[in-house]
């Protein structure tokens, strides 16, 4: 059966190929595969530059030109040949050793060498660094820049409407007002926050054997300074080295990643419902298109389906994140496989994180404000004034202030002509009383707008 997207097996391969397809160049086989081969060659050099491993020369300018062409040239067709061997094999990262081999067998310079490739190494001391490489790249190239942009739009909104007054709605109920921008901006100030963390995440990274002790490395060049050595080529990387490791990584690393990417998705979890709520309210309006259909039987709806999506997405990431997090770092004894084939999913984790930001940036792209909805909530909902009110009493001494606006307003509404009465009659200086009568619902905004402006 041809792969179409028709017949593909997980969505992020048929019904959103298209937007995940930034990240097939890191996350899929050939990705990793890539991933390992650059490692392996660059060991390789590394090794030749070592003095003390005196039976590889220093190799030549052109020959490390020549060994990186097989990086910078490597194709699906290159990749096929390596699955070519590991159907062989039955072992992925050694059929990336034969494959090298077969590619330098006729260059004089580089095929007396050839037993030093993938020398000392456990599969391991690939598999991490490359899966390293892999997430930090699909980070830094795609998650990071994605996020970014939608915090940008979400900060736009936040500046646009820093100054649309807004009624809370604290336990579902009235509350204190506030500005359709301050609520946007909140959530900007916690994605900046956890922007910074991701953009900081450290890779770790480790190459020091069948159970990490360089056991081999010292059999065989016992004068060599191994972790000294291991450091630099994991550096060189632009990797953190992990001195202290069994046979495997303890994927700390990837645990830390998967649980920044959980946190900056609860975050838009919880975005994309408060926005799903304000759209029910008729706070925001939706923007139709031609020909699209809302429901197959009520013609007059236009439904938040992009929030939806994000949110559904998000959910199925944030399952995959958690058991990373929880499973990665527990291995039997110095080694066990089972991480092996949890880390090959990495990519679905992070590909319907990608497909959860498209819909949310699509969704905000349709939102329109309905300030007439807005204002008009406001103005039904006086009895939001009773906190400034109460708290003026409070400053000038006035007695039992919470209890006399707790017996007038709790559990029912107040309108503008009572509770104007009720403020008219306070012992209060004129200054203040006349400030408070001076109140609306939609002025009573605290520093909600310049909180706003200065995200």
């Amino acid at each position: 059966m041809t792969l179409d997207p028709l017949v593909a097996l997980s969505p992020l391969d048929g019904r959103y190929a298209r937007k995940a397809e930034p990240l097939r160049a890191h996350f899929s086989e050939f990705g990793l595969i890539r991933n390992r081969l650059r490692v392996e060659v660059e060991w390789l050099i590394a090794l030749s530059d070592e003095p003390g491993i005196v039976e590889v020369p220093a190799f030549s300018a052109a020959a490390r030109t020549r060994l990186h062409g097989l990086l910078a040239g490597f194709d699906v067709a290159q990749a096929a040949r390596v699955k070519a061997i590991e159907a062989t094999t039955n072992h992925d990262v050694k059929s990336i050793e034969y494959y090298l081999k077969e590619r330098i067998a006729g260059d004089a310079e580089l095929a007396p060498y050839a037993e030093f490739i993938h020398f000392a190494c456990t599969s391991e001391d690939i598999n991490n660094l490359s899966y390293a490489l892999m997430l930090r790249e699909a980070t830094q190239a795609v998650m990071l820049p994605a996020i970014r942009s939608l915090v940008h739009s979400m900060r736009e909104l936040a500046h646009a409407q820093a100054a649309q007054p807004m009624l809370s709605r604290t336990h579902g109920q009235t509350a204190s007002p506030t500005t359709l921008g301050k609520e946007i901006a909140n959530v900007v100030a916690r994605l900046e926050r956890q922007c910074d963390q991701l953009a900081a995440w450290q890779t770790p990274g480790k190459a020091n054997g069948a159970v990490g002790n360089y056991n081999a490395h010292v059999a065989a060049y016992p004068q060599v300074d191994w972790p000294a050595f291991s450091a630099r080529f994991v550096a060189s990387l632009g990797l953190q080295f992990n001195a202290y490791t069994t046979q495997i990584d303890p994927h700390d690393g990837v645990a830390e990643l998967s649980d920044l990417m959980r946190r900056i998705n609860i975050i838009l979890i919880d975005f994309c419902r408060d926005t799903w709520g304000y759209i029910s309210l008729g706070y925001f309006k939706q923007s139709s298109k031609a020909g699209e259909v809302g429901s197959s039987t009520m013609p007059h709806k236009v439904n938040p389906i992009d929030f939806e999506n994000a949110e559904g997405n998000f959910g199925v990431a944030n399952a995959l994140f958690g058991h990373y997090s929880e499973k990665l770092p527990i291995s039997r004894w110095q080694r066990d496989l089972t991480d092996s084939t949890v880390l090959r999913t990495l990519g679905v984790a992070f590909g319907h994180s990608l497909v959860a930001l498209d819909a949310l940036a699509r969704g905000l792209g349709k939102l329109s404000v309905n300030a007439e909805r807005l204002d008009a909530d406001l103005a039904a909902s006086w009895e939001v004034l009773s906190e400034a009110v109460q708290t003026v009493m409070r400053r000038y001494g006035l007695p039992e202030p919470y209890e006399q606006l707790k017996a007038i307003t709790r559990g029912q509404g107040i309108g503008e002509v009572s509770l104007r009465q009720f403020i008219s009659g306070l012992a209060l200086p004129d200054e203040a009383k006349q400030r408070l009568l001076a109140l609306r619902p939609g002025s009573y905004l605290g520093l909600a707008e310049s909180l706003a402006r200065a995200i």
